[in-house]
């Protein structure tokens, strides 16, 4: 009797340890395949063609104040052209891990680096590799468009948009090499269906909306940020 339970004990004991080194495993290559997606987002990043910044023409004010809606256009009643009068090289396509790029994004505050994949791309797949552009008049252009990411639990994409504050900065790179500076001025959660933030009349200003889950994922954290032009 004794020994069958002292065989019993070891049995069980093999398998706890078995499962805990599964467990651990995972949870290792899941950080692993996390850090490498990270340095190559970085790594693409770094690579990406820019120009030299473009420089604030006057001070802006700053005023205080899954991932799919259904999106009605408003009426523009504003229409504006772009006024950036500097030559700009051609845009050239861009592709990450097959998809097609529209630009890139670089938060400071959070250490994200990774590039925006266009809008066209937008699917379960391509939110699962980078941020991708949801709904918008394009990157760097009069107007807002807006960017959508997950919140991992592992930092990548917008997981830390939470920690982001009124006053700090974002910076996209467009296909042509432009790269702005934006500055982030509202800072919001909503429900899964608003979808006012994407079809906001910006005045002609250029701006970006990013948008993402809460941790609980029962609503989405909104952030708005004007270009420093």
């Amino acid at each position: 009797m004794n020994s069958k339970y002292s065989t019993f004990l070891t049995v069980l004991l093999i398998i706890i340890i078995v499962a805990i080194i599964g467990v651990i495993g995972f949870l290792g290559f899941r950080y692993i395949s996390s850090v490498n997606s990270r340095k190559e987002a970085e790594n693409f990043v770094d690579t990406f063609p820019k120009q030299e910044e473009t420089e604030p023409t006057e001070e802006q004010p700053v005023i205080e104040d899954d991932l799919t809606v259904d999106v009605e256009e408003p009426e523009n009643n504003n229409p504006t052209t772009s006024t950036d009068n500097n030559q700009q090289a051609p845009a050239q396509e861009q592709r990450f891990n097959g998809y097609l790029v529209a630009g890139t994004i670089e938060i400071p505050a959070t250490g994200l680096s990774c590039p925006i994949l266009a809008e066209e791309e937008y699917s379960k797949s391509a939110l699962e590799t980078s941020v991708v552009i949801f709904h918008g008049v394009g990157l760097n252009q009069p107007g807002n468009t807006t960017i959508a990411g997950h919140n991992y639990r592992n930092g990548n994409f917008f997981s830390n948009n939470k920690k982001l504050n009124i006053g700090d900065k974002i910076y996209i790179t467009d296909l042509t090499g432009k790269r702005l500076s934006y500055t982030i001025y509202n800072k919001y959660e909503t429900s899964d269906t608003d979808a006012e933030y994407m079809t906001r009349d910006t005045q002609g200003a250029t701006e970006i909306s990013l948008t993402t889950c809460t941790d609980d994922s029962k609503a989405r954290l909104i952030i708005w940020a004007k270009a420093d032009i």
